[in-house]
């Protein structure tokens, strides 16, 4: 199995733990080094730079990452890496708070950052779906695919306010906030969450876009 962005592992390390083999291959050299000390293998480049070097591959997945990558040259690369009837699968985690804490969160959201165009009490799925398109019609243009699918999963998952302040940072962009700007955001959320009891329970959606390579004749 070849992950695709895998940068610290974590997908990887799922799929090794239930029995694959997995390489990696992600642009940024650090991550790449804390997934090694995991025992994975990976091997640092775009992934539309990179080559499969006349090695066949079952699947190619990535979680929380193909947005990154160009969508038709992404799947016609992933074509040159699997096996004929080997699949590809992309896939995302989205959460959807419950309404009183997404509208909480919005508030602060709005007080903090009101250039940022986000909207916690709009169903978050709905905003995904473009992403799930561009796969599907970039899966479909690299014509080495049969149809694509869409599988999908709901879940939920269980924070206090220290577990869901802990991870916010490693949402897209907010590590880059000035340090000033990430305080104020992480004290609104804190006090927000307070607000409702110190914990909530997020539910959450994966979506798959999966396709089976073709034999190529």
């Amino acid at each position: 199995m070849l992950d695709v962005g895998c940068g610290t592992g974590i997908v990887a390390r799922q799929f090794q733990a239930a029995g694959a083999r997995v390489r990696g291959v992600d642009v940024d050299a650090r991550m790449a080094e804390l997934a090694r000390q995991s025992g994975l293998e990976i091997e640092i480049a775009k992934f539309e730079d990179w080559g499969p070097a006349g090695r066949a591959f079952d699947a190619v997945v990535s979680g929380q990452t193909w947005h990154w990558i160009d969508p038709i040259a992404g799947a016609a690369k992933a074509a040159t890496a699997l096996r004929p009837g080997g699949r590809l699968a992309v896939f995302w985690n989205v959460f959807q708070p419950p309404p009183e804490v997404a509208e909480a969160f919005s508030v602060v959201y709005h007080r903090v950052l009101p250039d940022l165009l986000f909207n916690w009490a709009k169903p978050v799925l709905d905003a995904y779906s473009v992403l799930f398109g561009k796969a599907a019609d970039g899966i479909r243009e690299a014509g080495a695919f049969g149809d694509s699918q869409q599988w999908r999963f709901d879940w939920e998952r269980s924070y206090t306010r220290d577990e869901w302040l802990d991870q916010v940072s490693t949402h897209g962009g907010h590590s880059q906030l000035p340090p000033a700007k990430q305080e104020a955001l992480l004290a609104g959320i804190a006090a927000a969450i307070d607000t409702v009891g110190g914990s909530f329970t997020m539910r959450y959606t994966t979506v798959v876009v999966t396709a089976v390579r073709t034999d190529g004749t």
